[in-house]
């Protein structure tokens, strides 16, 4: 028989009796986390925006590692599709191992980073900023090194995170990007405000997820997949399956996923598709063709027509959600699914083995 942690878990039962109840109480910080940042954070985000905005940058770069990377990913989407502004995703050994100085005048170099700790984060920016940049820190940690170094920054307002696996702060910095090239584009905030509640109705949804875990506890690989703004909900999907679970995750574009990786899928392994409603899910629609034709076992998060064509999966509310919020959203289930899957196997999520959560790079 098969026991699981109660969602929330009581935050005054003792640590031991109950494994990965700091990352349960931190997703479910989410829709608070997210109501804050509308009702506080977003002015302050709209003035810095505003202030970019007059300095009309060139470009954009986008620095960051691990979970912020994928907030980072996102970000690009928003900024190449609602702004047309050509993007790029930094590699920081160029400035920080190989001494590189390119002419960054008039770019804008956005670092996002949880903690606003790591070494490489803080070389990299400050670097930028000599050479000409527009610095930007997106950081839940406004004294940190990352934001003394920028010129600007943006505080997601997430509050303290203490479980290793990162969630509120993954969603608190979509929101604060969303708001930042809303700013920058003249939007306001409107669109995003159905959100917290949304994320609260997701979240209560427990049970569903763990039928969805039961299919998983013995898997030895998983792949996911997904198009347009689900790709960066798709990599960090992986990033919290691997890092909870130890289960080998591996995330790809559905474009890639058929130059070479579909080889590799079988009726064994288990698929997820995040299938964002909009033109990401149209252009992914191929890809689940193929996926079914091989006998995949296709879970699906979307839309309840796409659920419907799958093996299982999770119907997200999208009616109503633009394409562009529906990230903020999609990768709720995904967490609650790493952590009941991590349950399942006997592991704690709050603590996986060898990491810590500042992660010190050069």
């Amino acid at each position: 028989m098969t026991t699981t942690t109660p969602y929330p878990p009581d935050p005054h039962a003792p640590h031991n009796e109950l494994p990965g109840r700091i990352m349960a109480r931190e997703m479910a910080d989410q829709p608070a986390v997210l109501r804050r940042i509308l009702s506080q954070g977003a002015p302050a985000i709209r003035r810095v925006a505003l202030e970019i905005a007059a300095r009309a940058p060139r470009f954009v770069l986008l620095t960051a590692r691990g979970t912020s990377d994928h907030a980072a990913l996102y970000a690009k989407y928003l900024l190449e599709i609602r702004l047309g502004l050509p993007c790029g995703l930094t590699s920081m050994s160029t400035t920080t191992a190989y001494g590189a100085r390119p002419d960054l005048t008039d770019v804008l170099v956005i670092t996002v980073s949880q903690s606003g700790g790591s070494p490489d984060l803080v070389a990299s920016t400050r670097a930028a900023r000599e050479a000409g940049a527009i610095t930007l820190a997106v950081t839940n940690n406004p004294d940190s090194p990352l934001a003394a170094v920028s010129e600007y920054h943006l505080d997601i307002m997430a509050g303290p995170e203490r479980a290793l696996p990162a969630t509120k702060t993954y969603t608190a910095s979509l929101l604060a990007l969303y708001l930042f090239v809303e700013g920058l584009r003249g939007g306001d905030r409107t669109p995003a405000m159905a959100l917290p509640d949304l994320a609260e109705q997701l979240l209560a949804r427990q049970d569903e997820v763990r039928t969805l875990a039961a299919r998983y506890r013995f898997a030895e690989r998983m792949v996911i997949t997904s198009r347009g703004y689900g790709y960066p909900t798709a990599k960090e999907a992986a990033l919290k399956l691997m890092e909870t679970s130890y289960i080998p995750a591996l995330a790809y574009s559905g474009a890639d996923l058929l130059h070479g990786p579909l080889a590799m899928v079988d009726n064994v392994s288990p698929v997820i598709a995040v299938v964002t409603d909009g033109k990401g899910g149209e252009v992914l629609q191929p890809v689940l063709d193929r996926l079914r034709g091989r006998g995949a076992d296709l879970v699906v998060i979307g839309a309840r027509h796409q659920v419907e064509q799958a093996s299982a999966g999770f119907v997200l509310p999208t009616e109503g959600v633009t394409e562009e919020l529906q990230p903020i959203l999609e990768i709720l289930p995904l967490q609650l699914l790493a952590y009941e899957v991590t349950i399942a196997r006997g592991q704690d999520p709050d603590a996986p083995r060898g990491l810590a959560k500042v992660t010190e790079t050069r």
